[in-house]
């Protein structure tokens, strides 16, 4: 990328950024209130490290201070409250073990900020990672869309009055289609029944009436079967616009025939589930991709979507956004539109959590069915609904029960599903299948047993089954003898009984990313990275990271520019000149892969050496010095030389950069070695080395150097 472009993205970056960081500071804090700990809670003190807390006492000699005591591997520690509360972070972990490997020394420090050094390279690597992604989107083009008179006409007939946050995200998701040339990116976050389905319609209207493709892809059968019902409904005026659903209810010749429809263009909004993104669905002209409820999909599927964020306009409906959406949504790096309002006939929905007993099972059901309405039964498992369907039709004998689950022939599924729909089946005893998106207004009790096998964000989103009318709603979680619950499990339950009010999606996905993880945040190898910290400190330097983004950048020279005074030049031996067929083009060709990047440089040798053996000594000088030359133009050195027991480079780097690099670098020899001064990096060897063993100096310290590239913006 040309260096002026490359300033231009980096200034629309750092806006983005801003944004991210303006709506954080207002709500996020990471570190704890010293109040809220309980003795024998692990704590960070980002100066010392990981330790216990014991309490909070009354100093002996001075019994109006409070101090906060901290046990240490070698001793106690005591911190003023107030001090604490500015250094403190409450230690929580991804996984299920809350307990650190060992607790920090008060007496020796070192090892501890290596840990926070390790932590601080892998959130530069993340940063990095984002920032390319975001880049790659920014360089996507696309003609706005036309605004039209037919868009008034749809809106018209939304037969209510949108809350004041559904009326912003009909306003951005408008400005990101009629009023940008990059591909829209957008989550629109709101509870369960808050209205984010109209601004899907109303964005869909806009590109099929521009003669685009839309595709909604949900994560069931089900929920995909709903939006198909209200899609084809709301669109029943426009008989020009054809809406189909793509599903495995399907008999084959009707599948073929959809695909053929969807191939030719024949018709406009395409919605189904995953089977969508398999290879033999050919779009004619795709415009824009909703995608429902996103952390139900898998991985391969995550990464099918992410492929489309580059080419298409998307936008990414949830009640409770994954970890990894949310937090890009937090950090400006993603658009997001929070509806966080609810339409205002609705009434909060009543949560009772408490131990398992028949008889309180039997009495919500028999409350429910008094008033009309009908009920949900969930189980984590398919293994225990038919011992629960007995268990119901002794109680209710003449009550129509059915049992729905993802294993079932999909007609029966369906049907069932549909009488429950239809109010024909009042007891629905079924598997987190129906967690997302199913619409029943008289529905308005569910009944969830084992809670502590869910997720909190499945918890949530089941919980939003009921409560879609104006009736009372009620939420039963029941949980087995908390004698056997983990201390996640615990914690999970607290949580719930703390969110417990109407619209609490978004703060509940924040309260489960530290619970539930980190593995799907950042892929699986960053956990141990936090593992180091801690989370929380862990998140406040990502965003002291993402705020000083431009400071880790190094910029390259070109491969030829680069100077290598050593003067070594090797000659090959004559028997390895006539094995290689065409020596003078063999090392040209060599330059050629070099000029092009480490990899291509990587790969030749390789074949190299598959094709003719292990190379001669002069051999791998050669190659040597091509890797040396590469490597120093990727990082921005200029030129290399030597003099006595001192090698000098010239660079256009900074001290932060420089600083980085080497916190990076495994190798202590190397690392300890290297002094950053005006514009070059010294290094002072032990003593003065002959010239070959002086190049492979060189090209090991570079080697280090080079690996931490990932870390460091490159444009």
């Amino acid at each position: 990328m040309e260096s002026e472009e490359a300033d231009k993205y980096i200034e629309l970056v750092k806006q983005q950024q801003q944004r991210g960081l303006e709506k954080l500071r207002g709500d996020a804090s990471y570190k704890v209130d010293p109040y809220t700990l309980r003795s024998g809670d692990y704590v960070v003190h980002k100066k010392v490290g990981i330790g216990r807390f014991v309490g909070i006492k009354f100093d002996v000699s001075n019994s109006t201070a409070e101090y906060v005591f901290i046990e240490y591997a070698d001793g106690m520690a005591k911190l003023p409250v107030k001090q604490a509360s500015r250094l403190l972070y409450r230690y929580s972990l991804p996984n299920e073990n809350k307990r650190p490997r060992t607790l920090s020394k008060l007496s020796d420090t070192s090892v501890w900020e290596k840990r926070k050094t390790k932590g601080k390279i892998a959130i530069q690597k993340m940063v990095v990672d984002l920032m390319e992604l975001y880049l790659h989107r920014l360089k996507q083009r696309r003609p706005p869309y036309p605004e039209t008179n037919a868009m008034t006409h749809f809106v018209s007939q939304f037969p209510y009055e949108p809350t004041p946050d559904q009326k912003q995200a009909f306003i951005d998701v408008h400005k990101d289609l009629t009023g940008r040339e990059t591909p829209m990116d957008r989550l629109i976050c709101g509870d369960v029944g808050f209205g984010k389905t109209e601004v899907a319609l109303r964005a869909i209207f806009c590109v099929v009436s521009a003669g685009k493709q839309a595709m909604v892809l949900a994560p069931t059968i089900v929920l995909a079967k709903q939006h198909f019902d209200v899609i084809s409904d709301r669109f029943s005026v426009y008989p020009n616009i054809k809406v189909g659903l793509l599903s495995r209810f399907q008999t084959r010749a009707e599948k073929e025939e959809h695909l053929d429809m969807i191939k030719n263009g024949h018709l406009d909004i395409i919605v189904g589930t995953h089977s969508l993104l398999g290879s033999r669905v050919v779009y004619n002209n795709l415009g824009l991709l909703v995608v429902d409820e996103e952390q139900r999909f898998g991985v391969k599927q995550k990464e099918k979507i992410a492929s489309f964020k580059t080419s298409v306009d998307v936008l990414t409906l949830s009640a409770t956004p994954i970890p990894r959406t949310l937090y890009l949504a937090l950090t400006g790096f993603r658009d997001a539109s929070l509806i966080s309002t609810p339409p205002p006939e609705r009434v909060p929905i009543k949560s009772h959590l408490s131990a398992y007993s028949k008889e309180k099972v039997l009495s919500a059901i028999k409350h429910e069915l008094d008033r009309g309405g009908q009920v949900f039964y969930v189980l984590p498992r398919i293994k225990g609904l038919e011992e629960v369907m007995e268990f119901l039709e002794q109680s209710f004998p003449n009550v129509e029960i059915a049992i729905a689950h993802g294993k079932q022939y999909s007609k029966q599924l369906e049907e069932t599903m549909e009488k429950f729909a239809q109010g024909e089946v009042k007891i629905l005893i079924c598997t987190n299948i129906v967690e997302s998106g199913l619409d029943i207004q008289n529905a308005n009790t569910i009944i969830i047993q084992d809670v502590p096998q869910f997720g909190l964000a499945q918890l949530y989103q089941l919980r939003g089954r009921v409560g879609r009318a104006d009736k009372e709603a009620h939420a039963h979680l029941f949980y087995p003898e908390k004698s056997l619950l983990t201390d996640q499990a615990l914690e999970r339950l607290a949580a719930l009984e703390e969110c417990c009010e109407l619209g609490q999606g978004f703060q509940l996905a924040e309260r489960d990313m530290g619970i539930r993880g980190f593995g799907t945040i950042f892929g699986e190898q960053q956990t141990g990275d936090v593992g180091n910290v801690g989370i929380d400190l862990f998140f406040e330097m990502l965003f002291e990271s993402l705020s000083k983004v431009d400071e880790h950048r190094v910029v390259s020279v070109p491969y030829w520019s680069v100077e290598i005074d050593i003067n070594i030049n090797p000659h090959l031996p004559s028997e390895y000149i006539n094995y290689l067929e065409n020596p003078m083009e063999i090392i040209q060709e060599a330059e050629k892969a070099a000029e092009k990047d480490i990899w291509s440089l990587m790969q030749y040798a390789e074949n190299l050496r598959r094709q003719y053996g292990k190379e001669p000594p002069s051999m791998e000088i050669l190659l040597k010095k091509l890797y040396v030359r590469r490597m120093a133009a990727d990082l921005g050195i200029t030129k290399i030389y030597a003099s006595g027991k001192m090698v000098f480079m010239k660079t256009s780097m900074n001290k932060k950069v420089f600083k980085l690099i080497t916190d990076s670098m495994v190798s202590d020899v190397h690392r300890n070695s290297l002094v950053f001064g005006g514009d070059q990096i010294k290094a002072e060897l032990l003593l003065e080395l002959p010239r070959e063993q002086l190049l492979n100096w060189i090209f090991q310290c570079l080697a280090e150097l080079h690996a931490s590239l990932p870390a460091l913006i490159k444009y």
